[in-house]
C-alpha cells in the first residue's frame, strides 16, 4: 500500500508544528519552508486537521496554528484519517468486492489484512513518539505469522462477507 503525499505532508507539518509549538503558535509558511510543502497545499491540510480538531488557529499578530491535544493525545492514523487518507490496502471499496460481479478477487483478504496491520501499526504511533524518535524497531515482532493447521480447509467467502475496518 502506497500513502500518498496528502496523509504523509500532513504528518510532517503536524511533526513540525508540534516540535515547534512551545514557543507559540506556528505560521503555515514557516512549516511550509521548514518542510519544502506547499502553502496552498498546507492550507488545505489543515483545513482538515481543524475540522477534526487535531489544530486550532490563533488569529491576529503572532498568530498561527496550535495542537489541539497533547502530542501523547495525537495518533497518526488521527492525522491521515483526517486529511481523508484511507488506510487499505484492498482495491474494492467497502460496498462491493473486487471483481466485476461484486465478489472480492482471491487475494482480497491477504491485502484487507495488511490494510489492518498498517491502521493498527499507526493508531500505536503518537506524535510524541515521532518527536522523540522512538519508532525504530517499532514494528519488530509485531505481525506473528498466522499458520492453518495441516489438513484443515480453506475457507471460502462469497460475495457478501465483505467486513469493514473497525
Amino acid at each position: 500500500m502506497k500513502l500518498s503525499t496528502k496523509g504523509r505532508y500532513a504528518v510532517m507539518a503536524m511533526a513540525d508544528l508540534a516540535d515547534a509549538a512551545e514557543t507559540g503558535p506556528v505560521t503555515l509558511s514557516d512549516i511550509a519552508s521548514r518542510q519544502s510543502i506547499s502553502l496552498s497545499y498546507l492550507e488545505q491540510l489543515f483545513a482538515k486537521l481543524r475540522r477534526a480538531d487535531i489544530v486550532s488557529s490563533v488569529r491576529g499578530p503572532g498568530g498561527g496554528y496550535k495542537l489541539s491535544r497533547l502530542p501523547t493525545q495525537i495518533r497518526i492514523s488521527d492525522i491521515i484519517l483526517a486529511v481523508d487518507e484511507p488506510l487499505r490496502a484492498t482495491r474494492c471499496s467497502e460496498a462491493k468486492g473486487c471483481l466485476s460481479d461484486g465478489r472480492r478477487c482471491i487475494t482480497h483478504d491477504l491485502w484487507d489484512e495488511l490494510g489492518r496491520h498498517i491502521y493498527l501499526f499507526l493508531s500505536s504511533i503518537t506524535l510524541e513518539d515521532v518527536l522523540e524518535r522512538r519508532l525504530f524497531g517499532a514494528a519488530s515482532g509485531a505481525v506473528g505469522r498466522i499458520e492453518r493447521p495441516a489438513g484443515a480447509p480453506r475457507e471460502r467467502l462469497g460475495a457478501g462477507d465483505i467486513h469493514a475496518a473497525e
